[in-house]
């Protein structure tokens, strides 16, 4: 019971200064079969908007910057006057890996003290994820949402197993991932080389990096078949949300 409310306390005074959010919506849907991810009809709605949503929604964000591909830098722009997002300060284009799309949101962001870093194809989150993040990250200054590896993993090469890896010290990471702004602005400045994930340039530094449990719900959609799964995720969450506690 103390943990939690320490957690609270913490998360009262990081929320002292403003929370921005950076939600990284600018991939090529290279493995959906020439249909834009972002975009498609998602039980009635964009899927973007279901993201952006949440986002909108969460009391903890302030402002939010929303990156997406050159090509739908108009689709987004109407997308936000249409739903409303009135925190969305800016809506630019992303660059040629994921971090460069990152960095060109990070610019973008104005007078805040934390950052919350997202993937706009992970529609199934929850205001709730959001702020754990943020109640995390006020320890050491960076947290990254993550569940635990169900499977065995195995390094191959050449068809061939090399090594099987313990998977009680496996955790499959996802966004949301939060960083106070210096920490990850300074990441970003200091490293070009190329990575995955925001931590991983956050690592570089030195900075230590917590981990809290994130949600097996909180999916990717990479691939068609994600996202009629997405599909039956957002309407358990709905149904959870309509009978209450």
């Amino acid at each position: 019971m103390k943990q939690g409310s320490d957690r609270a306390s913490l998360f009262e005074s990081s929320a002292l200064s403003l929370v921005g959010a950076v939600i990284v919506a600018a991939g090529s849907s290279r493995r959906m079969g020439g249909m834009d991810k972002l975009f498609a009809s998602l039980d009635g709605k964009p899927l973007l908007a279901w993201t952006m949503e949440v986002f909108q929604n969460c009391q903890a964000i302030h402002q939010v910057i929303l990156v997406v591909s050159e090509q739908r830098l108009g689709a987004a722009r109407h997308l936000a006057e249409q739903q409303g997002w009135s925190k969305v300060r800016q809506i630019c284009a992303g660059g040629e890996r994921r971090q460069d799309s990152v960095a060109n949101g990070l610019s973008r962001l104005s007078d805040c003290g934390w950052v919350v870093i997202h993937d706009g194809a992970r529609p199934c989150l929850t205001s709730d994820l959001i702020e754990r993040g943020l109640a995390e990250a006020a320890y050491t200054g960076a947290a990254v949402a993550a569940v635990p590896v169900k499977d065995t993993i195995k390094v191959v090469s050449e068809g061939l197993v090399q090594e099987t890896l313990n998977r009680q010290k496996l955790w499959v990471v996802q966004t949301p991932q939060v960083f106070r702004f210096d920490i990850i602005e300074r990441a970003y400045r200091q490293s070009a080389e190329e990575v995955t994930d925001d931590a991983s340039l956050v690592e570089k530094l030195g900075q230590k990096v917590r981990v809290y449990m994130g949600s097996y719900d909180n999916i990717k959609v990479t691939t068609r078949e994600d996202l009629a799964w997405a599909v039956l995720l957002l309407h358990n969450k709905g149904t959870h949300a309509r009978q209450g506690p």
